[in-house]
């Protein structure tokens, strides 16, 4: 079984006004296109071929580097994508914001210390929103194109929310301002997604 690059479900400008139309597509086609080819290639021949992406990474020691870093790259974005909408809920509901306003004490508060963990992230990474095997919320941060469901994470959970801190995601736009990049995020970020994604791990 191969991986394929999953569409998007919206148009490369449909965000333009905080995502850019030329990042979005060359993002989607180049970027993320790239990792699925790669881990294509790396899983030939190994325990890790038939395996699903979700069994891949959450066994990611198992594998070789190019699993872990192409395999990472695949299921980082395509969370990604899916958390992304031109028309977002722009705050959690229900039990997401429980969850929220338990751990944080507010979603301002959340989101404070989301972006320090994003815009701290030396180099090439991501910051995330994940859920711990004990149902609690939890921020981290991860470099490359690792994730908290990856077993050789300390941090680890299922992420619901992942925010994509490579240049590649936000250079054409704003240069070497990646805060100006995490700001311009909560626009375009659909709460409702997130909590769908809240609701998959703690049933």
């Amino acid at each position: 079984m191969s991986f394929e690059l999953p569409a998007l479900p919206y148009a490369y400008n449909a965000l333009d006004a905080h995502i850019d139309t030329a990042t979005m597509e060359i993002h989607h086609t180049k970027h993320h296109q790239a990792y699925v080819n790669k881990l294509n290639d790396a899983i030939k021949g190994t325990e890790a071929e038939g395996k699903s992406l979700e069994e891949i990474i959450k066994n990611i020691s198992k594998f070789g580097a190019g699993v872990r870093n192409n395999g990472g790259g695949h299921y980082n974005h395509s969370l990604f994508w899916t958390i992304l909408s031109p028309s977002p809920a722009k705050a959690p509901g229900g039990a997401l914001k429980a969850a929220i306003d338990k751990k944080w004490g507010s979603l301002a508060d959340f989101k404070t210390q989301f972006e320090q963990a994003a815009a701290t992230r030396f180099g090439s990474g991501w910051a995330w929103l994940y859920v711990t095997a004990d149902g609690e919320v939890a921020i981290a941060s991860t470099p490359n194109q690792d994730n908290p469901l990856m077993d050789v994470n300390p941090e680890n959970g299922t992420p619901i929310l992942g925010l994509d801190v490579w240049e590649h995601a936000y250079y054409l736009k704003y240069q070497n301002k990646r805060p100006d990049y995490i700001a311009a995020f909560w626009n375009v970020l659909d709460w409702k997604a997130v909590e769908a994604n809240y609701a998959k791990v703690v049933g």
